[in-house]
């Protein structure tokens, strides 16, 4: 995590129930004299007592945003979720319209929002706004440079064309997910491609940008990637040029029940 973190525990609030202490995966803390209170401060800060204490005593430090309480809205409609994760296309054909910023920052909060694992929250956004045509065309010479060799092995490569458009395919706005850890990036890119269709936005995952960022010293630069930093992903953001009538199917689940 980058900011540093405190828990603090109201004994006028606590109450003493040890709801805290079952549910806190780092067996941080304890029950004494009647109330609760932390070990160490060096847990994972994941908040788990702060939201599962029922008089509100618990509170941690260095954070933006309050709690807010849960009412049971949040929850989903499994149909309607499933039949949203069916009705999801790849898009690369992208009408020529902007994409409101709010839509973009529910696209970020939606990534941010995603779990990390041991709560490192390691994943950040990169918004491509003026810088995309360069990066992307930083991206195009590497490939271009790299295309040749390619073909010699490959089918697919033989078949491929390096335009100016390759990778963002003239979409408005991309979004790069960056993280140290690879799954904790993939993760949060899953959920944000779900805020984008929640804003009717199509989304193509551009793993090929991710590759040139890894592959490309100047690219990297551009994007402003320190050491140890990951490009996972690209998100590449617009509204569909197409109208797709139905779902596309899919070969069944490949599932053993042990």
């Amino acid at each position: 995590m980058r900011f540093h973190h405190e828990i603090a525990i109201d004994p006028a609030r606590c109450i003493g129930c040890g709801r805290c202490v079952d549910d806190c995966p780092a067996a941080n803390l304890v029950v004494a004299d009647g109330k609760a209170a932390p070990l160490t401060q060096g847990c994972i800060m994941c908040a788990h007592c702060v939201a599962v204490c029922p008089t509100n005593a618990v509170t941690i430090s260095g954070f933006d945003e309050e709690p807010r309480p849960l009412d049971g809205a949040e929850a989903l409609e499994p149909a309607r979720l499933l039949a949203a994760l069916g009705a999801r296309r790849s898009m690369r054909r992208f009408a020529d319209r902007p994409v409101a910023d709010e839509a973009l920052a529910d696209i970020v909060e939606a990534g941010r929002l995603t779990p990390t694992g041991g709560n490192a929250q390691d994943v950040s956004f990169i918004v491509l706004c003026e810088r995309l045509e360069r990066c992307e065309e930083l991206a195009v010479r590497l490939f271009r440079r790299v295309l040749p060799f390619a073909r010699l092995v490959d089918a697919t490569a033989r078949r491929t064309e390096i335009d100016d458009r390759f990778f963002f395919k003239g979409a408005p706005a991309v979004v790069v997910v960056v993280a140290k850890d690879q799954v904790n990036g993939a993760l949060a890119a899953s959920n944000m491609e779900l805020a984008a269709q929640a804003h009717g936005l199509g989304v193509l995952y551009s793993g090929f940008f991710a590759m040139a960022a890894r592959l490309s010293p100047a690219l990297r630069r551009e994007l402003g990637l320190a050491r140890g930093q990951k490009a996972v992903t690209a998100l590449v953001v617009g509204h569909s040029a197409v109208n797709y009538r139905r779902t596309a199917p899919k070969e069944p689940a490949d599932v053993r029940f042990l």
